[in-house]
């Protein structure tokens, strides 16, 4: 289970942190917004001291400096990805997908594990083409690495997504509000 951060959606990610579960973790996404470097250090050093895992999106460069356990990878960066799952083995590597060509750039990359999305509708401006449920099946069956959903996916749902055969999760609106979110 990944926490996905969003400037706009979630503009106090610290606040969220209390609500992820042992053995989950999260992907800071700042999209270039000015202070990351020190907010990031701050998110991160709170997501090490519950024990939780930290990935910074699409920056190597600072989550080497802030001592994040990894990289999460854009789409549109898997080529740049699988140098740095070389030189970093010791990092969790992981990536975005929209589309089996790119699922076999992440395998190709040599990631941890890749999001794929959109697979529910969700307040996410990427999810424009929600993935059918006989895509998603064909699409993990090709797959060579672990597969996550991301798009909409609440506790309840990733049961079911399990059952499909999703290795994971990733959510941003399931972790801010509890009582609402998890019975979709």
């Amino acid at each position: 289970m990944f926490f996905f951060t969003d400037p706009t959606r979630v503009p106090d990610p610290l606040s969220v942190l209390d609500r992820l579960p042992e053995g989950s973790g999260v992907i800071l996404r700042h999209f270039g917004k000015p202070g990351n470097r020190l907010n990031a250090k701050a998110l991160c050093d709170k997501v090490h001291r519950r024990g939780l895992q930290c990935l910074i999106a699409n920056d190597p460069t600072l989550a080497r400096d802030i001592g994040a356990d990894g990289v999460h990878w854009p789409e549109r960066h898997l080529a740049r990805a699988r140098a740095w799952a070389q030189s970093h083995p010791h990092w969790l590597h992981t990536g975005a997908a929209h589309s089996l060509k790119a699922l076999q750039r992440a395998h190709y990359a040599r990631l941890d594990g890749v999001f794929l999305s959109p697979v529910f509708a969700s307040q996410s401006p990427s999810a424009t083409h929600i993935l059918s449920e006989t895509d998603r099946q064909t699409w993990l069956r090709q797959a060579h690495l672990h597969v996550l959903a991301l798009g909409g996916v609440t506790p309840a749902r990733a049961q079911a997504l399990k059952a499909e055969g999703f290795y994971g999760w990733g959510a941003i609106e399931a972790w801010l509000n509890d009582d609402r979110n998890n019975e979709r």
